[in-house]
């Protein structure tokens, strides 16, 4: 029971990482771009270039402490009971064999942090290439190729109140992108660029929900120990580690890292704003991993992007108040359409909820 409200509590934290993180770095990436910010590499760097501030959080939640109070309670069941000496000795074995191999946890972290990499890349192309209302509404398909694999390699049930959601986060999203003014086309290349910029959107969209499922599917199967915190620090460190290394190795192999210099000093707002501006940038994509893992952990990675799926219609609101956007109707009806599906997706998790008390209590009752 207390387990169950443990996660209640979890699961709503998980949500405002990553709506927080996701909205604020998204108007920050906006701010880059409007004040005169190009790199597509730099764009894809900072989005995971925050690692090194996991460094303290992963050792003030380092599990070591816990392990060596596990054994030394084992050691005290062995003295004072020695009938359980045998099964003690199990445990112990099984604890330590069930460990993943460090091979295959690296081959994990290197392999997630590519995709990443790729990802980032290929969405900064997208955006480059195609009017911000083609881009959002490509970038919707991500829910619907996430429910696809996770129906395919999660196991995921649908039912009717998550469908109900998938759908009306999707519309939501749909409802934003068709929105957007036909002026996003100005400054835009046109004819072949288009189906470049088309193609990019959405293969990274598939890509990003395929590295989703995966990453359940390894929490799942245990290949990577999951349900704590540290896990989810440990898991978003490493692999944007990789992915920081392989940007820093694609902006020199482009010669990208040769125009940052006068980028900064060419920044509107000056090269002190500039600095700031990606260094908050890779902070809140941080805050915004730590979020997105944390929900593929404790529920799944449909929820996940059910949750990134809702912060869409969060960013032009949040616009309204800092950048001056106009706001509209079409707005609110978004706003009220991804409310509406993400409280469909918690009405069944409640029902999902309700469902294991019942069994708990028929099987503690059988005992």
């Amino acid at each position: 029971m207390l387990e169950s409200y443990k996660w209640w509590i979890r699961v709503p934290l998980y949500i405002i990482f990553l709506i927080a993180g996701q909205a604020a770095a998204t108007l920050l990436g906006r701010f880059y771009y409007c004040e005169g910010g190009k790199s597509k590499w730099m764009a894809s760097f900072v989005q995971s270039a925050g690692f090194p501030l996991l460094i303290p959080l992963l050792f003030y939640f380092w599990p070591a402490k816990s392990g060596l109070v596990e054994e030394d309670s084992c050691r005290h069941d062995d003295s004072t009971d020695g009938s359980h000496n045998s099964n003690t000795f199990d445990i112990i074995i099984k604890k330590y064999s069930s460990k993943p191999k460090r091979s295959t946890v690296a081959f994990l972290y290197i392999g997630f942090g590519l995709i990443l990499t790729g990802t980032n890349l290929l969405y900064s192309y997208g955006l480059f290439y195609l009017p911000v209302s083609t881009y959002s509404l490509l970038c919707a398909s991500q829910l619907a190729f996430t429910a696809l694999f996770s129906y395919s390699i999660n196991s995921q049930k649908f039912t009717a109140p998550i469908l109900n959601s998938v759908v009306l986060l999707t519309l939501s999203a749909a409802v934003l992108a068709v929105n957007i003014d036909h002026v996003d086309w100005i400054d835009k290349p046109c004819d072949n660029y288009f189906i470049i910029g088309f193609f990019c959107t959405v293969f990274a969209s598939a890509a990003f929900s395929f590295c989703l499922s995966m990453v359940q599917l390894s929490f799942q199967k245990e290949l990577i120990k999951g349900g704590t915190f540290y896990a989810v620090l440990e898991m978003l460190f490493y692999q944007s580690f990789v992915a920081s290394c392989a940007c820093v190795v694609g902006m020199f192999a482009s010669g990208e890292w040769k125009t940052l210099e006068d980028e900064m000093k060419n920044f509107k707002k000056g090269s002190v704003s500039y600095v700031m501006a990606l260094i908050w940038i890779a902070v809140s994509w941080q805050v915004s991993s730590v979020g997105m893992l944390g929900l593929v952990m404790e529920v799944s990675s449909l929820f996940a992007n059910l949750i990134v799926t809702l912060a869409l219609p969060v960013v032009p609101i949040v616009a309204v108040f800092i950048f001056h956007d106009d706001m509209d109707g079409d707005m609110i009806v978004s706003l009220l359409l991804s409310v509406w599906g993400f409280l469909s997706y918690i009405y069944q998790t409640y029902l999902d909820d309700q469902k294991a008390k019942v069994h708990s209590v028929v099987d503690d009752g059988g005992c």
